[in-house]
């Protein structure tokens, strides 16, 4: 199964009534936690499992979510089915989403204003969009390999032998990317806006 991505911006809030509907598609533990969130909070985590459950009905023809565990530095993983990988990302106003048959990281986040000392010290640029692709492409790594976050703070390495990384175009004003064992280029990127996926 081909890398294929998923990404779409929230131009709006949520109803009630769209926020109810989705809430029962989260795994439980996650939905316990997003339920002690904010409204505001809740609009990417939820629009992030509504297009997973989507891309997976498109990939798999799963009617629903399966079980998602978490594994030991807190990845998560579809237990019964370990051929099917996946991964999600959300950012103020977008989602992005990736599934594969195979280990795969995805991240996205909103460029915005960000110190001139922290963007020297942890990438060594002077741009809140350079910036933000550095983090985005430690993200996408980190979160592939399953080694957690926490290892973003560090200075990047280059890629090891077998690891690819690519930048991805999703909306104006974010930086994205998916990080992967793959040398075969992402299938084709699904844009939605939020009214797309209701």
């Amino acid at each position: 199964m081909p890398i294929e991505l998923w990404t779409a911006r929230m131009e709006r809030a949520l109803s009630d009534t769209e926020r109810d509907a989705i809430m029962p598609l989260l795994p439980p533990a996650r939905r316990e936690r997003l339920l002690r969130a904010e409204g505001e909070k809740q609009r990417e985590p939820l629009c992030a499992y509504l297009i997973l459950c989507l891309a997976l009905r498109q990939k798999c023809g799963w009617k629903s979510l399966p079980e998602v565990a978490l594994s030991r530095l807190g990845k998560p993983y579809f237990p019964d089915h370990p051929d099917v990988h996946f991964n999600i990302s959300h950012s103020s106003g977008a989602v992005l989403v990736g599934v594969s048959d195979q280990e795969l990281g995805v991240d996205i986040e909103r460029i915005r204003p960000v110190g001139q000392r922290m963007m020297v010290r942890m990438a060594h640029v002077s741009t809140e969009e350079a910036f933000f692709k550095s983090w985005v492409r430690r993200e996408a790594r980190a979160k592939r390999s399953g080694a957690g976050v926490g290892t973003i703070m560090r200075s990047e390495s280059p890629l090891q032998p077998g690891e690819y990384y690519y930048e991805l175009d999703t909306f104006p004003g974010y930086a994205a990317g998916l990080a992967t064992r793959s040398p075969e280029l992402p299938g084709k990127l699904h844009r939605y806006s939020l009214d797309d996926m209701l």
